[in-house]
C-alpha cells in the first residue's frame, strides 16, 4: 500500500464544530494508524464568512484537542487559478461545455419541473448547443459534461456499495460566471494534487461523492478510497443543533473537559472495539480502523461525556492535572478569577487539595469551583446550606473545637482528626456529625475535600482564623 493521505477539510464558520471534530480525529486516527499524513485544507472559497478570526478558530480548536497536521494548512481560495487550469483542460477534452441560461431560464426550469414532480435540474439545454447562439451580454458558467448512461458506483468503506443512476446526476456547475470555482470542482482538484488517498467525511457528502467522482472522471484521474460516516445526533435522535447546547470545540473547552477525555468520547460516536469504553490516545491509534465504523448515527449523549470525563480527571497523575488546569483557566467560568489569585501559597495549596478535589469533580469547570474555598477572602461568604448547618447547633460544635485545634503542635490531617474524635466521643456524636459544622466554618458550604485534609491544606492560622470568624458570628 502506498503512503496514506487523510485531509481534514473544514468551512470557516467561526468554530470548530463537534462533528467536524470528530471528523477530524477520525482522519488524523486512521493516517496515524497506518504511519500516514494527515492534512489540514481550509475550504474559505466563500470570502464572506471565511474571516481571519473563523479560521483562527478551526486551527485553535484542533490544537487543543491535540490533532496536530502535517505542514501548512492549505487555504483552498488561494488555488483558484489551478481550479480554472482544470476546468481550461475539461473544455478543451470536452467533458466541460459553456452554459449560457440567463437566472430567469433557470428559474423557469426548476418551476416547470416542480409543477411536473419531476426532480429540479438543470435540463442540458447548452451541452450540444452551438456558442455563436450565445445571447450578448450574459456570462456563462461552465458545466461539467456528465455520464447520461450506466451508473457511478460508490465502494464505500463504510456504506459499502453505493449505486447512483447517472440520468439522475446533472451537468454540474464547476465554474460560475465571474469565473470562480465551485466547491465540487475545487474539492476534487485539492483533493488530488494533495495526493489524498482516503477521503474520509460524513454521509451527507455520499451523493456529492458521485458527482466529483464524475469530475475524477472526466480529469482522467484515480478515485480516492472513500469512507462516508454518519453524522451525530443529538439525544433526541434528531441531527445535532444548537438547541441541543454546545456545538462547537471552543464550548467543551470552556465548559471544562479534559481534550484527552473529549478525544475518546468523540471516537466512540460511530467506531467501537468491543464493549471498551476507556482508550488513551495510543490506545485509540492502535485499535482504529475503518471497517469498525456503523452505518447508524451516534447519538451524543452529554452525562456520558461527563463521566468519561470525570473518568479522564481521576486517572490523570495530580501534576500533570495540575498544569491542564492552570493552562485552562482562561476559558473556564471563574477560572480568571483565581488565576489572578494564584500566587505561589495559593499554588501549593492548590496542588495538595487536588487529589481531593478531583474525586468529587467531573469536568475542571467543577474542580474550580470545588476549589474556591482556598481563595475565599475571610470572613467567608456561607451558602444557604452552610448557614443552616451552623445555625442548627453547629456553631457549638465550632465554639467548643477551637481551644483543643488551637492547642495541637503537629498540624497534619492525621493530628486534626485524632483531637475532632476525642471531642465527638465525649459529647456521643458520630464524627460527621462533627465534621459538617467544620465544614461549614472551613469552606462556606456543605460539601468540599475530606475535612481534614481540608485543615491541612488552608494550615493553622487561617483555618483557626476562619473557625474563629464563625464562632463569634450571631
Amino acid at each position: 500500500m502506498s503512503q496514506i493521505i487523510t485531509r481534514f477539510a473544514p468551512s470557516p464558520t467561526g468554530f470548530l464544530h463537534i462533528g467536524g471534530a470528530r471528523t477530524a480525529l477520525f482522519n488524523w486516527l486512521y493516517a496515524k494508524r497506518f504511519g500516514g499524513t494527515f492534512l489540514l485544507r481550509i475550504e474559505d472559497t466563500d470570502r464572506e464568512r471565511s474571516t481571519k478570526p473563523a479560521v483562527e478558530a478551526i486551527l485553535d480548536g484542533l490544537a487543543w484537542l491535540g490533532l496536530a497536521w502535517d505542514g501548512e494548512a492549505i487555504s483552498q481560495f488561494e488555488r483558484a487559478a489551478r481550479h480554472r487550469e482544470a476546468v481550461a483542460q475539461m473544455l478543451a477534452d470536452g467533458h466541460a461545455y459553456r452554459c449560457y441560461c440567463t437566472p430567469e431560464e433557470l428559474a423557469e426550469m426548476r418551476e416547470k419541473q416542480r409543477l411536473e414532480g419531476k426532480p429540479m435540474r438543470y435540463d442540458g439545454r447548452w451541452r450540444d448547443r452551438d456558442p455563436a447562439q450565445a445571447p450578448a451580454g450574459v456570462k456563462p458558467v461552465i458545466r461539467l459534461k456528465a455520464q447520461q448512461e450506466g451508473e457511478t458506483i460508490v465502494d464505500d468503506k463504510v456504506q459499502g456499495k453505493v449505486v447512483f443512476a447517472n440520468k439522475d446526476l446533472d451537468d454540474l456547475v464547476l465554474l460560475r460566471s465571474d469565473g470562480n470555482p465551485t466547491y465540487m470542482l475545487a474539492v476534487v482538484i485539492d483533493d488530488h494534487d494533495m495526493g489524498v488517498t482516503h477521503i474520509i467525511r460524513g454521509d451527507d457528502h455520499l451523493t456529492n461523492a458521485a458527482r466529483q467522482m464524475q469530475i475524477y472522471s472526466a480529469m482522467g484521474w484515480e478515485v480516492p478510497i472513500m469512507a462516508h460516516i454518519p453524522l451525530i445526533h443529538g439525544p433526541d435522535g434528531a441531527k445535532l443543533s444548537k438547541r441541543h447546547g454546545a456545538l462547537g470545540v471552543d464550548a467543551y473547552r470552556a465548559l471544562g473537559y479534559l481534550p484527552a477525555a473529549l478525544r475518546n468520547y468523540l471516537a466512540r460516536l460511530g467506531w467501537s472495539q468491543g464493549d471498551r469504553e476507556f482508550f488513551s490516545t495510543e490506545e485509540l491509534i492502535a485499535a482504529f480502523d475503518l471497517p469498525a465504523i456503523g452505518r447508524s448515527p451516534s447519538r451524543f449523549d452529554y452525562a456520558k461525556l461527563e463521566n468519561m470525563n470525570g473518568h479522564f480527571m481521576r486517572a490523570t497523575p495530580d501534576d500533570a492535572l495540575m498544569t491542564i488546569l492552570i493552562d485552562a483557566l482562561p476559558y473556564l467560568s471563574g477560572g480568571p478569577e483565581l488565576a489572578a489569585k494564584l500566587d505561589d501559597r495559593r499554588r501549593a495549596q492548590l496542588a495538595a487539595a487536588l487529589p481531593g478535589l478531583k474525586e468529587r469533580a467531573k469536568t475542571l469547570v467543577e474542580l474550580v469551583d470545588g476549589a474556591a474555598f482556598l481563595f475565599a477572602e475571610r470572613p467567608l461568604p456561607m451558602d444557604a446550606k452552610a448557614s443552616e448547618i451552623l445555625a442548627n447547633g453547629g456553631r457549638q460544635h465550632v465554639q467548643a473545637l477551637l481551644a483543643p485545634l488551637a492547642a495541637l503542635t503537629d498540624w497534619s490531617s492525621a493530628a486534626t482528626e485524632a483531637a475532632v474524635r476525642v471531642y465527638a466521643e465525649a459529647q456521643g456524636a458520630k464524627l460527621g456529625a462533627i465534621a459538617q459544622p467544620l465544614r461549614a466554618a472551613l469552606t462556606g458550604r456543605s460539601t468540599s475535600p475530606g475535612i481534614f485534609d481540608v485543615l491541612a491544606v488552608l494550615g493553622r492560622e487561617e483555618s483557626l482564623g476562619r473557625l474563629e470568624d464563625q464562632a463569634k458570628a450571631n
